[in-house]
């Protein structure tokens, strides 16, 4: 009885959990498709009574009637923020790997006056909020002309991802035996190369975390490119899908729709990472 009542209570937990997790994204899905007279309909429905793609169409190119008024299409600015969403994340995503990945392997490995105690301080400011730092770094990025640059919104994704990143790696590599550096040393290898060559295969799995969880964190990035993004030339999809609310309309299909599409690059990254993740843990595991 009690493992009928343990399976009853797991299967139920997982339902609930599963609503919770899908059900926005399936309401949304739902709102992309609603034509924009139903959306204020007083009866809400589980699904279109009348299934339209007019929102996608305004979004991907198309012009279409709405009312019997024509609607222009969204495209040029939203194909603009995805390549802006595109660039700043890869690109943090590729600086902060690779950064946490060296230095993290000198805070295990080599010994400097100071390493506990530098690790220690570039961790904890992790525990520093966002916004106290704005103003500073707002200054600083008009004196050096960074503003509204790819390169600006770059950096100050990789100096807020870095931390937790490194943290991750230096767990890795302490839990990796010396022993296999150790033989390449005698056999004449230099440490870069054994690095790059024997211990970074090995902490391929750590590296992918790294790789997931910056890409989704700068994906998902709202207030810096708010401040640091004030035009098209980097403003990414965070910030462009809010400005489809006007003064006296909001378009709740746009902004669904719009949000729908830009959830599947992330979901892509993750699934096609997420392989190499678990291979990499099973091939770890064989050793």
């Amino acid at each position: 009885m009690k493992r009928i009542g343990g399976k009853l209570g797991l299967t139920l937990a997982v339902i609930v959990l599963l609503f919770w997790s899908l059900g926005p994204i399936y309401w949304s899905i739902v709102t992309s498709l609603t034509p924009p007279t139903d959306l204020v309909s007083a009866t809400p429905h589980i699904w279109p009574a009348h299934l339209t793609f007019e929102h996608y169409a305004k979004l991907l190119g198309s012009t279409s009637v709405s009312q019997g008024n024509e609607v222009q299409s969204v495209w040029p600015q939203f194909s603009q923020a995805l390549i802006n969403s595109v660039v700043t994340s890869v690109a943090a995503t590729i600086l902060t790997v690779v950064i946490a990945a060296f230095s993290a392997y000198a805070f295990v490995r080599l010994r400097f006056p100071g390493r506990d105690t530098i690790f220690i301080v570039v961790v904890a400011t992790l525990a520093i909020p966002a916004y106290t730092v704005m103003i500073p770094l707002y200054r600083i990025m008009i004196a050096i002309k960074l503003v509204d640059t790819y390169l600006g919104v770059t950096l100050i994704y990789v100096s807020a991802f870095l931390p937790l990143a490194l943290w991750l790696m230096r767990s890795v590599y302490q839990a990796m035996p010396l022993s296999l550096e150790e033989a390449a040393w005698l056999d004449g290898a230099g440490k870069v190369y054994t690095l790059v060559r024997i211990v970074m295969p090995l902490a391929a799995p750590g590296l992918i975390a790294a790789a997931i969880i910056t890409f989704l964190n700068a994906w998902g990035q709202f207030l810096v490119p708010l401040v640091f993004s004030p035009t098209l030339a980097t403003k990414p999809l965070t910030v462009l899908i809010p400005e489809f609310v006007s003064r006296n309309y909001v378009d709740y299909g746009l902004i669904n729709a719009a949000g729908i599409i830009a959830i599947v690059p992330p979901v892509l990254v993750v699934l096609f990472l997420n392989r190499f993740l678990v291979s990499g843990l099973m091939a770890g595991a064989t050793k």
